[in-house]
């Protein structure tokens, strides 16, 4: 699954670079642009894969903040 995240962040990195749409016009709804909702679905999209990230790719000894060394006090 770690592969599959960074497949993710790889393929969100190359629809950033939306060269596509700059001279898009096009209204959604009437008033709304679509560059901006493609970028607001890619804004989700970076979130969901963090929220992956976070559960299944995240390093083992970062997990448990109470097995750290320096957190006596």
């Amino acid at each position: 699954m770690k592969y599959a995240v960074w497949g993710l962040v790889l393929l969100l990195v190359i629809l950033h670079q939306d060269n596509w749409l700059w001279d898009d016009a096009t209204l959604i709804g009437g008033f709304f642009p679509i560059t901006l909702l493609f970028h607001a679905g890619l804004s989700l999209a970076a979130g969901f894969t963090w929220f992956l990230a976070t559960k299944f790719a995240w390093p083992a000894d970062l997990a448990d903040p109470s097995s750290s060394e320096g957190s006596e006090a």
